[in-house]
């Protein structure tokens, strides 16, 4: 079985794809990708921290950081549409189906980097706080 936290972020990136079809939700991209892509979602993991334990129980926060990236003459307009519905469909749920305790959002960055060619990247990035049992990261706590 997976871990909490891989499902958390399973779950998260189905309900991403769902709200922004279609527009595309990556996880991580490992390859860059080529110019004509977008506009286009990005999820990266930045951090899993543990925040308390007793009883068994372990809390911890996952960061991730949602990237709306988009390219062209309205790349401003197409990206900032993108995190707008993002934002809407991390906070819908604030639960994520039962397995979070509370997601919020941390910060974001609506000073967008003009990379090359008229790409802007609108960052937001957010925290889950969970609960596993302390000797099992797959079981909720």
């Amino acid at each position: 079985m997976n871990s909490v936290r891989e499902r958390l972020l399973r779950l998260l990136i189905d309900r991403l794809t769902a709200a922004l079809a279609p527009a595309p939700v990556l996880r991580q991209p490992a390859t860059p990708l080529p110019r004509e892509a977008g506009p286009v979602l990005l999820v990266f993991v930045e951090g899993d921290a543990l925040t308390a334990h007793a009883n068994r129980l372990a809390d911890r926060a996952l960061t991730v950081r949602l990237v709306a990236l988009a390219r062209g003459a309205d790349a401003f307009d197409a990206a900032d549409r993108l995190i707008v519905a993002a934002h809407a469909a991390v906070l819908a749920d604030p639960n994520l189906g039962g397995l979070a305790l509370a997601v919020r959002e941390l910060d974001a960055d609506w000073d967008a980097d003009d990379l090359d060619a008229g790409t802007v990247m609108l960052p937001a990035r957010y925290e889950i706080r969970y609960r596993t049992a302390l000797t099992d990261l797959t079981t909720p706590g």
